[in-house]
């Protein structure tokens, strides 16, 4: 009797496929010369397409689901466990803390001016066809930044033609759920044509290795490995001019509370030289930190339980500042610091102008006391993204951060044209699209081989091959049974074995000399099922 093995992945998601049968095709498939590639391939699709069973739990919905302000959730403390947690993270270490917030208040304050000065000039631009030269060239500024724009790593008229294909499958199934329901802007689609097709695109994979291998680290032992890069499923935006509902303010992704939780980021000592005080010390950029993280505790519709490196779309129209783009504040390592620490401090003249030099002068701001410590994390709520909203009264939460001057518009792009931010940036997008064309992109970040992640691309594989949503988004039905749903295995042979690999397709090899690279290209494997 054949034995069916569940796949490890999220338990929102319950997933039966014959072990012993996918690898061996599998194999096959990539050892095949490329001629005899297409047949092998029907033979997976007519044996296994059958025997895969993927279903997400998680209720239907949206991109809205995945924030408080947008879902409509209702704001009340959290639970008096995270005032206990907060006096944990920082005993000891008041002293110092209250040192380190001084001068970050200092950095913050003139890498803000910077900022206004700059505008989008502050985004980094390269060129791909000089990747390697301009990642290495602009290196530090990229570190600092922790945001760029990658001109043409598609060719426009390819990712052009991405945007009439994916409007072609909408209009055929118009049963496609979106946000907002009346007048669909993002869509929730995740496995048309064209979205396969760009997230297996050589150019992007070389730029995604690039990325990674130049600015992100990790030690020896690490079991992470930079230069395999993972494919991670996600959404696409096609907004229309005048829009406003889509009006995403400025947030990070990644989780909320995880960021203070120990059993959360606190699994890798993420940020434990922010909580000793010496924020300074904080390294933005250490993969093999990150890979140990649970970023997701909650199971939130929409938040990502995957290690991204960066976030990032591939634009499909020409998009300019004010018309329904991106914004971003480009200081990764002071804003996290930042928001970590925020909950600890509170103004002793709360009657002053909230964006005042007095106000936010640190003089104004003491550390709270032991006694009056709550349980307060500023904009992080429990199964959804961190965000930095103003309160009732016009007071931003994070008033240090001076968002509304600081964050900066990405440059103007064209289709083929690649933006990538830092997991940990704060973004948003224009409050109101007051272009004269659509402002399309398709979601698609940058993701290593970790160990979480190999579990995550175990279920993403087979949600793909059933056409539902993968496991971190709303549920239901997906595109299951949309007309013209390309077949995954056929559409990423095309593209070669590295493609295979990137979805799970594929047995895993590392470049990488480093023993982590090899330890988890090993246990990847072996968790894929090869």
């Amino acid at each position: 009797m054949m034995r069916s093995t569940r796949l490890l992945g999220r338990a929102s998601s319950h997933v039966h496929i014959p072990a012993a049968r996918l690898p061996r095709l599998l194999m096959s498939s990539l050892g095949a010369s490329p001629l005899y590639r297409p047949h092998i391939t029907r033979q997976f699709r007519s044996i296994n397409i059958a025997s895969v069973a993927c279903t997400n739990s998680k209720r239907e919905g949206d991109i809205s689901d995945s924030f408080a302000s947008m879902a409509g959730v209702e704001e009340k403390p959290l639970p008096d466990r995270y005032r206990e947690l907060k006096l944990s993270l920082v005993e000891g270490n008041e002293a110092a803390i209250k040192h380190g917030w001084q001068r970050l208040l200092a950095e913050l304050r003139n890498e803000n001016d910077i900022l206004a000065a700059q505008g989008p000039a502050a985004v980094p631009d390269i060129q791909f066809d000089s990747l390697s030269e301009d990642i290495s060239k602009h290196r530090e500024t990229l570190l600092k930044r922790g945001v760029a724009v990658i001109r043409g790593v598609i060719p426009e008229a390819e990712a052009r033609a991405y945007k009439e294909s994916i409007e072609a499958y909408a209009a055929k199934n118009p049963s496609t759920r979106g946000f907002p329901p009346e007048n669909r802007q993002v869509f929730e689609l995740y496995w048309s044509a064209a979205q396969l097709r760009a997230r297996s695109h050589p150019n992007l994979a070389r730029v995604q290795r690039e990325l990674m291998t130049t600015l992100w680290h990790a030690a020896p032992e690490a079991e992470v490995d930079l230069g395999q890069p993972m494919t991670y499923a996600d959404r696409l935006r096609i907004r229309q001019p005048g829009d406003a509902r889509f009006a995403l303010g400025p947030h990070q992704d990644g989780g909320s509370v995880e960021r203070w939780e120990p059993k959360g980021y606190g699994c890798g000592h993420v940020y434990d030289e922010v909580f000793a005080g010496q924020w300074e010390d904080y390294d933005a950029w250490d993969a093999g930190k990150r890979a140990l993280a649970i970023i997701d505790m909650h199971q939130g519709l929409g938040a990502c339980s995957v290690f991204r490196a960066f976030q990032g779309w591939l634009s499909i129209s020409h998009v300019a500042p004010l018309e329904g783009t991106l914004l971003v504040y480009p200081l990764a390592k002071l804003s996290t610091a930042y928001t970590l620490l925020r909950p600890f401090f509170e103004p002793l003249n709360t009657s002053l102008a909230p964006n005042s030099a007095e106000f936010l002068d640190a003089s104004n701001w003491t550390f709270t006391s032991r006694d009056n410590m709550a349980s307060t994390l500023q904009g992080a709520t429990p199964g959804h993204g961190q965000e930095f909203p103003t309160a009732k009264d016009g007071t931003p939460l994070h008033p240090h951060l001076e968002l509304a001057r600081a964050m900066v518009h990405v440059p103007a792009v064209k289709p083929g044209d690649f933006v990538v931010w830092h997991c940990d940036t704060i973004h948003a997008v224009d409050k109101v699209h007051n272009g004269t064309g659509d402002s399309s992109v398709l979601y698609i970040p940058v993701c290593p081989m970790t160990e979480e992640n190999a579990r995550y691309l175990v279920t993403q594989r087979d949600c793909v091959l059933s056409g539902v949503p993968s496991p971190d988004f709303p549920g239901g039905k997906g595109e299951s049974e949309h007309v013209d749903r390309p077949d995954p295995v056929v559409t990423l042979t095309g593209y070669g074995e590295a493609a295979l690999q990137s979805m799970g397709l594929g047995k895993l090899v590392t470049s990488s000399t480093a023993p982590g690279a090899a330890a988890i290209t090993a246990k990847a494997n072996k968790i894929l099922g090869f």
